[in-house]
Formats: structure tokens, C-alpha cells, sequence
């Protein structure tokens, strides 16, 4: 057996890993990638399941203050900015993925969109309240954070707002403000589309 031949064979047998980067489906930046960096936790949305989230919160965002609390690759929120949301805030941990987050908006020309290098359960803890029509979450899979997320997210969005959560199975119980509106299940995502009173 050649050596080439080995090395696809040995690599094809190896079981794939996130992808190196994703593409934007929608709205003006629709076909844009972003990198995603191979770090331990990070898994972008799925495609079909971004563009489930988008077609249930219509393909137009113009106006909107949205926050990607756990921003990662950032594929939410540019894809909100993608489709004319006014402001949309990334949060993330991470100093080399918050650089790679600059960089990819510096690229894409996306001015709507600011990163800042901060824990997101401090950081919308202390936030003013009302301040967002939409907040995207999707905490580091396996984490348990989705119930103190969606807890410190609340206060955050005005009434007749959304919370997106994405986690590995829904929370037993929502916090008093929060209504499902939708959910979907893709293999080991559950993805769900939350109204706030």
C-alpha cells in the first residue's frame, strides 16, 4: 500500500472533529466563513440548525440589540447581523478567539458588531436591564450553565423578546418569565426558541 494511500485511509478512520470553519446562510454576509479554532468546548451551531432558528424569528432583524453571550465562533451573532440587526454584542472568554472574533469582523466589515472579552454569566449578571430584543445562548457544551444563563438572560431582554438556548437537553423547569415558543431536536443538540413576559 502506497503511503498517500495509508495516510487517507489512516485519516478517514480518525473520527471527525469540529468543522475548521463555518459558512454564513443567510442575509447580506450569506456565504462568508468564519474560522473556527480547534479549542476544547467549542462546537458551532449546525447549520440546519441556525437556519431553523432564523426562519422562526423571521429573516429580518433590522433594529434589533442582540447579545451572543457565549460567542465562540461568533456564527449566531453575525448571522443576526447578517440580517440587519442594529447592534449585536459578542462575548467571549477566550483572548485568542475574542482576537479571532476582531478579526473576522474587521474582514467582513460587520460594523454592527462589537466583541468584548468577558464571562457571560458576570457580565449579564451586572448588565442593565431591558437592554436586548434577542439573546443567543450556547454555553460550552456539557458545562451545566444552561439554567444560570437563561436565569441571568432574563432580565436582560424587554418584554415580547426571545432567549435562544442551545444545550445538551432542556431545562427541567424555565425561570417565571420564560415561555417555550419553539424547540428542535438535532442529534445531540437541543435547540430552543424561548419568549420572555
Amino acid at each position: 500500500m502506497s503511503v498517500p494511500r495509508a495516510a487517507a485511509r489512516a485519516a478517514a478512520a480518525r473520527p471527525a472533529g469540529p468543522p475548521r470553519e463555518v459558512r454564513l446562510i443567510g442575509g447580506s454576509l450569506r456565504g462568508r466563513k468564519l474560522p473556527v479554532a480547534d479549542r476544547p468546548g467549542l462546537r458551532p451551531t449546525p447549520d440546519r440548525v441556525r437556519e431553523t432558528l432564523f426562519n422562526w424569528l423571521g429573516q429580518d432583524l433590522s433594529g434589533w440589540r442582540v447579545l451572543d453571550a457565549f460567542a465562540g465562533s461568533g456564527a449566531l451573532g453575525f448571522e443576526a447581523a447578517s440580517r440587519g440587526a442594529a447592534e449585536v454584542l459578542l462575548l467571549e472568554l477566550d483572548p485568542a478567539q475574542a482576537a479571532s472574533l476582531r478579526a473576522s469582523r474587521d474582514r467582513l466589515g460587520a460594523s454592527a458588531v462589537r466583541i468584548e472579552r468577558a464571562d457571560a454569566l458576570a457580565w449579564m449578571r451586572g448588565a442593565a436591564p431591558s437592554t436586548f430584543d434577542l439573546v443567543l445562548l450556547d454555553p460550552p457544551f456539557g458545562a451545566a450553565l444552561a439554567l444560570p444563563a437563561l436565569e441571568a438572560a432574563c432580565a436582560l431582554v424587554e418584554p415580547g423578546g426571545w432567549i435562544y438556548l442551545e444545550s445538551p437537553a432542556p431545562p427541567a423547569a424555565l425561570p417565571a418569565r420564560l415561555h417555550a415558543h419553539r424547540r428542535l431536536r438535532a442529534g445531540a443538540v437541543c435547540a430552543q426558541l424561548l419568549r420572555v413576559d
